[in-house]
């Protein structure tokens, strides 16, 4: 299974006062939706669900990401929402306030398909720039935009063996296992949902087909990984969803785990990840750790 990708770093500069809370994803990935769907919506419908258009608009594939009834992967027929094809990852300075002349960077991954929108993507954050961003709407300029070589996640494992392996959750993690929220990265836990992400992303946004994994024996063989380090903690945020005109909870798991065990044929996995994010809120930026050791 390949999974291409590429990168967009953007650099913009504060043209009037920036406020932005301490989770910045929150408020770039708002406001880029609100953007591109006065930018790509034909029709100007609030619910992509029951838009006659919905198979054919940017914005629903993108943003929304409805499904369809011939997913019977998971059971994601059932599902009104899959996994986006992009992921905001904000700046990960503390500061909040911005003054004009500040410089402010931040990158939008772009995954299988969404590739090809990545015009759009440039367009909406130029436009979003003159609509403003944060609390009292702060102004930007676009400075710049580098993208990357569009680059492949391989799930190929050309890795020497490793029994030992520390991540560090740079962003939160937010996983649900059976229907509860998980503060405790058990190992297995960590493969059923970097499993479950990167089989969706294959099938909806690139090849529509099942990826060859034997989930069944990685799952087994990652419930016998076991913590031997656990410095995590829980670290709950909010953000307000226009959309939905409510505050919305988005805590999860922060800090540095260490794992013991047969962990060689988990690389790949773990490696992917790392690129791609795991668990629930990634188009926030949520999800993003990194290995340190193994």
């Amino acid at each position: 299974m390949q999974i291409n990708y590429k990168i967009l770093k953007f650099t913009i500069e504060a043209e009037t006062q920036i406020n932005l809370p301490d989770f910045k994803g929150s408020a770039f990935r708002g406001g880029f939706g609100n953007v591109f769907r006065k930018i790509t919506c034909v029709l100007k419908r609030f619910d992509c669900i029951e838009c006659p258009l919905k198979n054919r608009c940017i914005y629903a594939y993108v943003f929304e990401t409805v499904g369809n009834s011939e997913a019977e992967i998971f059971n994601m027929h059932k599902y009104e929402k899959i996994p986006h094809p992009f992921i905001f990852e904000p700046p990960d300075e503390k500061k909040n306030k911005f003054l004009p002349g500040d410089k402010i960077h931040f990158n939008v991954i772009l995954i299988g398909n969404a590739i090809s929108y990545a015009p759009y993507f440039v367009l909406t954050i130029k436009e979003l720039g003159r609509t403003g961003i944060g609390r009292g709407r702060g102004e930007f300029n676009l400075l710049s935009v580098i993208p990357t070589e569009e680059k492949t996640v391989s799930l190929k494992n050309n890795e020497e063996s490793a029994s030992f392996l520390t991540l560090k959750v740079l962003t939160p993690i937010r996983i649900k296992y059976n229907r509860s929220l998980v503060d405790n990265l058990e190992f297995h836990i960590l493969i059923r949902s970097i499993i479950r992400r990167l089989t969706l992303i294959y099938y909806f946004h690139c090849k529509k087909e099942l990826p060859q994994i034997n989930a069944k024996y990685l799952i087994e063989k990652a419930e016998k990984v076991r913590i031997v380090s656990n410095n995590t903690r829980w670290y709950d945020w909010e953000r307000y969803s226009t959309r939905q005109e409510t505050r919305m909870k988005l805590g999860g798991v922060v800090g540095e785990i260490t794992y013991e065990g047969d962990i060689t044929a988990f690389m790949p996995y773990l490696k992917a990840g790392e690129i791609l994010h795991i668990g629930k809120g990634t188009s926030f930026g949520l999800g993003k750790y990194q290995i340190i050791k193994k």
